[in-house]
C-alpha cells in the first residue's frame, strides 16, 4: 500500500480554486520532489497531504499508523526567549539525552545542544528542524523549501544529507523546492505543479517536457545533470502527464 495517496484532488482558499485534479501517490523509500513557479500551490499541496488543508473534492488515503516527520518552509523563534536546541528537540515530547546527541549526530550538528536556537546559523538552524522531525522515526519526510536562505553549499550539502537519511532509515521523501538545478536530480521522481499536474516523472523526462520548459525555460538543463542516483535506470519507464485541459 502506498504511504499517501490522494485521487481528484482539489482545494479552494476563499473561493478562489488553487488546486484541481491532483492524483498522487508515494511510496516507501522514493524521494519525490515537487516543483512549480511561485503562487502555483505547492505549500497547499503539501499542507493538505499532512491533514493540515481540508480538501474542497477527492480524497487523501495515508497508510495506517503513518509517522510523519515535517521541516517547514521557515520557524520564527523570538530572539528573547531562551530556547536550547535540547529543550527544542524535546518539544512536545521529551526526548533523552541520548536520543538528542544521537539525532544531533545523524544530522551532521553534534555539538549544538546547549546552543540557543536563535544563535543558530541558517545550515545549523535546518539540521536542527531535519533532526526534530527524524526523532518520530518517520515512515515519510515533507520537506517544505527546507533550504531557503541557505548559500549553494549549504544546500547541496542538505540534500545529500536528506538522500543518506533516506537510505539508512528506509523513509520516503517528498520536498517542495525552488532548487531545480539540485534537487531534481536528486530525486526519483519529480512533480510539476501549477494549480493541477503539469508533468511528471524521472528527472530527466520531466526536464525535456514542454509543460516545464514553458514554466522554467531552457537554462536548467545541464545543471539537472549534477549527479545521477545509482537506480536512475528502475525509473526510466516513468512518464510526463500532458494536460489537454
Amino acid at each position: 500500500m502506498s504511504l499517501i495517496s490522494a485521487a481528484g484532488l482539489a482545494v479552494s482558499y476563499g473561493g478562489r480554486r488553487v488546486l484541481f485534479d491532483i492524483d498522487f501517490t508515494i511510496e516507501r523509500g522514493e524521494i519525490v520532489t515537487v516543483v512549480g513557479p511561485n503562487g502555483s500551490g505547492k505549500t497547499t499541496f503539501l499542507r493538505a497531504l499532512l491533514g493540515v488543508v481540508a480538501p474542497a473534492r477527492g480524497k487523501i488515503n495515508r497508510a495506517k499508523g503513518l509517522r510523519v516527520g515535517y521541516v517547514p518552509q521557515r520557524l520564527h523563534i523570538d530572539p528573547a526567549l531562551p530556547l536550547p536546541v535540547a529543550r527544542f528537540l524535546s518539544l512536545p515530547r521529551h526526548q533523552s539525552r541520548g536520543a538528542i546527541a544521537d539525532v544531533l549526530a545523524r544530522v551532521g550538528v553534534p555539538d549544538v545542544a546547549q546552543q540557543n536556537m536563535t544563535t543558530l546559523s541558517g545550515g545549523q538552524f535546518q539540521r536542527v528542524l531535519l533532526a526534530r522531525a527524524l526523532l518520530v522515526r518517520p515512515d515519510i519526510l515533507m520537506l517544505d523549501e527546507p533550504t531557503a536562505g541557505l548559500d549553494q553549499p549549504g544546500v547541496a550539502s542538505f540534500y545529500q544529507l536528506i538522500d543518506e537519511t533516506r537510505r539508512e532509515m528506509g523513509c520516503a521523501v517528498l520536498s517542495v523546492s525552488h532548487d531545480l538545478h539540485v534537487v531534481m536530480s536528486a530525486s526519483d521522481r519529480v512533480i510539476c505543479i501549477n494549480g493541477h499536474i503539469c508533468c511528471e516523472g524521472a528527472p530527466h523526462v520531466v526536464r525535456a517536457a514542454p509543460e516545464y520548459r514553458a514554466l522554467f525555460g531552457f537554462g536548467t538543463g545541464g545543471a539537472l545533470a549534477l549527479y545521477q542516483h545509482s537506480h536512475d535506470h528502475d525509473h526510466d519507464h516513468a512518464h510526463a502527464e500532458h494536460d489537454h485541459g
